[in-house]
């Protein structure tokens, strides 16, 4: 840390999701956004000139070799984030790596990326922003103290209209784009899935998943999750229908309805309690930046040694499930995935 006693913050990526952490950085006094790199000049000065970042690298490893860097958050295109968090962890320049979601392409790549960080020494957390809203905590505070009675449904979904997918080339966005690692699972499925997971307190023993594909993605996904006891969540998302971020978790004696349950840094979220099927209390969150605590938690993960909320075998087995998916897509079939350990 600095002489100020600040975590010193590196940036590696300056597309759209970089904006978000650099707001993190710009907003928490214990951390110093100190350098940024990116393969384009171009989109580089732009970056950092909007920013004020003076320090600016063309090369992620002279930028690790030079800055003296804490922590390093990786923005890139989730194909490239298995080679980039390694090379980040095996310079064992960093204390942490902060890896935008989704963590990896598949399971095994995620095994890699947790294998070398952990072998050199380094934190690795997936960045999954709503984890550390104050009203997951709380919903999940309610799910695991018995309000609900035995939870045994979650609902989910992250829909937008993003226009016809024929006019939505892959050159035009990595979300369209598979060679970028793009795709509504990737993108969207990754939150409802994980937010299932971490309701439940358990994995999936099976999945079933229907597509509707675009020109080179998975456009829009319908799935079923099955949990032990025969739980299950059912997860709607894409970009083929309007606007839908909402979560209802169902248990035997009541529902617990969030929204909007992702995207709402600059809203008011609500939770709304029912009870024997009315309403009961509704009680307003106000606007928070889900970034701001996302780091803001990593840091105190690093100045404790608390475990973070997301361990690498979470990301591991959220790939797992992603996978799976995916395999339920291409083959039309329920994908077993036994019995899992509880993470």
């Amino acid at each position: 840390m600095s002489s100020a006693n600040r975590f010193r913050v590196g940036l590696i990526g300056t597309g759209g999701i970089s904006r978000a952490h650099t707001y993190a950085c710009q907003n928490l006094d214990r951390v110093e956004l100190c350098a940024v790199t990116d393969v384009s000049e171009g989109a580089l000065n732009t970056y950092c000139d909007e920013f004020g970042v003076e320090n600016r690298y063309l090369d992620l490893d002279e930028m690790l070799e030079e800055e003296n860097l804490d922590i390093a958050i990786v923005c890139t295109w989730g194909i490239l984030h298995r080679e980039v968090s390694n090379r980040i962890a095996r310079s064992k320049k960093v204390k942490a790596i902060l890896c935008e979601k989704p963590f990896a392409q598949d399971a095994l790549e995620a095994e890699d990326m947790a294998k070398v960080a952990i072998e050199n020494g380094i934190l690795i957390a997936e960045a999954f922003k709503f984890r550390h809203h104050p009203m997951h905590l709380q919903a999940k505070a309610l799910v695991d103290a018995g309000e609900l009675g035995e939870v045994t449904t979650i609902r989910s979904t992250f829909c937008m209209s993003s226009g016809n997918a024929t006019n939505r080339p892959p050159e035009s966005n990595w979300r369209w784009d598979r060679a970028r690692g793009g795709g509504a699972v990737y993108d969207l499925g990754c939150y409802c899935i994980h937010h299932a997971r971490y309701v439940f307190g358990a994995e999936p023993t099976r999945v079933y998943a229907t597509v509707q594909m675009g020109m080179d993605v998975d456009d829009a996904v319908y799935a079923l999750l099955t949990f032990p006891n025969d739980a299950t969540a059912q997860l709607s998302f894409g970009w083929r229908s309007g606007v839908a971020h909402y979560a209802e978790i169902c248990g035997a004696d009541g529902m617990l309805k969030l929204e909007p349950v992702w995207n709402n840094e600059s809203q008011v979220a609500t939770m709304t309690h029912f009870r024997q099927g009315r309403k009961t209390e509704t009680q307003e969150f106000g606007p928070v930046h889900q970034f701001v605590n996302q780091l803001d938690h990593l840091c105190d993960c690093l100045e404790s040694g608390q475990p973070h909320r997301i361990s690498p075998q979470n990301s591991i087995n959220q790939m797992k499930v992603v996978d799976a998916l995916y395999e339920s897509i291409l083959t039309g079939n329920v994908v077993d995935l036994g019995d899992q350990p509880k993470v």
